[in-house]
């Protein structure tokens, strides 16, 4: 069953909406019942939904918001998801807070973001109750602040921009890079710590990560929290970082799951969020994912997740 949260209006700072795998938050200050944006959760084949996401309103500063989504892989992957979706955006404001010098927001919010996810992933490796070692989760956080978006990517969940070209023609902008060992760079880096990439015959489409002497666990993505036993192989959970300014031009933004983006196209998960409302448009998303998945009955659909906030506040006030 799916889990659709979108926002409400609130008089109360910090009331949240709660669910096991998705949470809209609003922390501002001044109750504006104001709609930004919704997000939703779908279980795949698997036992358990390993995915979480959130939706945060007043995230930093009144008008601006986080928003982010976390894909649990392994044994443990649905606790140490609900566990980055619930600390993590602490620990960002804990680092901006810490390392401010008040000249350029965007670079502090960047070094937060550095700060944060390692902070995050020394806490799930001291968790002695909580087994890490080939257990973790991806992240894709979009820190609102403004007109200006910070993006931190961890592995290969993904970011895509909703804007429309000068003549006014919709188009699909991806914000962030899925990390897997198919990206040269990456692949790279994990071959220069002994780490081992290569797809097995039976699914050739798949490059993974492997121990050097052993081949386990095969790890689809090349940076994560958690995975310990390849953290020393070349495997980080230091989070790609860019930034964006926002202009007239642009609509929504709209981060997801690789349940996703494996039977989606940026341009058709674009055209969706287009023709919904905000409070549904994370759903929707979902519900043309399933119906993608449903094409494939010999295939174990995947767990599906999707964080969106719109923009039309932003392109009034520009």
């Amino acid at each position: 069953m799916g889990i659709c949260m979108s926002c409400t209006s609130s008089s109360n700072p910090d009331e949240s909406i709660i669910h096991e795998n998705a949470v809209i938050i609003d922390s501002r200050s001044d109750g504006t019942p104001k709609l930004i944006g919704s997000v939703y959760s779908q279980k795949g084949d698997k036992a358990t939904n390993q995915d979480s996401a959130i939706l945060q309103q007043g995230f930093g500063v009144n008008d601006g918001a986080l928003c982010g989504v976390f894909d649990g892989h392994g044994r443990n992957g649905q606790v140490v998801s609900k566990l980055v979706r619930e600390l993590l955006p602490s620990l960002l404001l804990d680092q901006k807070n810490s390392s401010t010098n008040g000249e350029d927001y965007v670079e502090d919010w960047s070094k937060a973001c550095i700060g944060a996810y390692q902070v995050m992933d020394d806490e799930l490796r001291s968790r002695e109750n909580l087994d890490c070692s080939c257990s973790g989760s991806t992240s894709v956080t979009i820190i609102k602040q403004g007109a200006d978006l910070i993006l931190a990517n961890l592995g290969d969940s993904r970011a895509v921009l909703g804007t429309s070209s000068d003549n006014g023609e919709l188009m699909a902008v991806q914000l962030t890079t899925d990390l897997k060992p198919s990206v040269l760079e990456e692949a790279e880096r994990i071959r220069s710590r002994r780490g081992r990439v290569f797809a097995l015959q039976r699914e050739a489409h798949i490059e993974r990560v492997w121990l050097p002497d052993e081949d386990y666990p095969g790890l689809a993505m090349t940076r994560a929290f958690g995975d310990f036993e390849l953290k020393d192989y070349g495997i980080i959970a230091i989070p790609q970082i860019s930034h964006y300014h926002l202009n007239i031009n642009d609509k929504f933004v709209v981060l997801a799951s690789d349940g996703v983006w494996d039977m989606l196209s940026n341009d058709q998960v674009v055209s969706i969020m287009s023709s919904a409302r905000p409070e549904t448009a994370a759903e929707a998303v979902v519900d043309a994912a399933v119906v993608g998945w449903k094409r494939f009955p010999h295939i174990k659909m995947d767990d599906i997740s999707v964080s969106c906030m719109f923009f039309h506040e932003i392109s009034q006030n520009l």
